[in-house]
């Protein structure tokens, strides 16, 4: 009866040795497959920087330049912008080293999470700021289409500039939610997999 028990105990000890592996093999991958996501976060987002900044770099536009001579502030908020999004960059790369080093569930939770709103307040931002131009740019299109010859309500010229930003901030936030989508959503998926382990 003896040998049984003993038996037993070695079996309950294996039996948690291969549980713990298990749980290690399975985080190790989710942290692998976190980090490539993460990774691929940061590359697209200096990819969509250099390529949506290089083109209005290089476009010279006579019409884009009367623009910003008639709202000058509009220049200043642009580099602004230029410095908020440089400032996401950075820390999606920081993100994605801490993700690369860690070593419990419970800090890659945290990480995946951070992760997550911080794409979340970036694509916010891109939509909020396209939205704020957007708002001029209606603005001063629709003075342009309707003189004085074409007078409009002002009510409907509100109107029809409120739906015209709010299309374009839509056009904004689905382009974003097509670059990021997939990306959050497979984050998303590891974090259940891993709430899952780390309880």
């Amino acid at each position: 009866m003896k040998e049984l028990d003993l038996l037993k105990k070695d079996w309950q000890k294996d039996t948690n040795f291969f549980e713990q592996l298990s749980e290690s093999a399975i985080y190790k991958m989710i942290q692998k497959k976190s980090s490539s996501l993460v990774k691929w976060i940061l590359i697209i987002s200096i990819i969509e920087f250099v390529v949506l900044n290089g083109i209005s770099f290089f476009i010279n536009d006579e019409n884009i330049d009367a623009f910003l001579i008639k709202h000058p502030y509009l220049d200043l908020i642009n580099y602004v912008n230029y410095i908020v999004v440089i400032s996401f960059i950075v820390v999606f790369y920081k993100k994605y080293r801490a993700i690369s080093v860690l070593d419990s569930s419970k800090n890659l939770i945290e990480q995946i999470k951070a992760t997550r709103q911080v794409v979340n307040y970036y694509i916010l931002w891109n939509v909020i700021i396209g939205g704020f131009f957007g708002v001029f740019g209606a603005i001063d299109g629709f003075n342009k289409s309707f003189t004085k010859d074409h007078a409009v309500n002002t009510n409907i010229k509100y109107i029809l500039i409120i739906i015209f930003v709010l299309l374009i901030m839509g056009v904004i936030w689905g382009f974003y939610k097509l670059l990021y989508g997939g990306l959050l959503n497979k984050l998303n998926k590891n974090y259940k997999e891993l709430m899952k382990i780390d309880l």
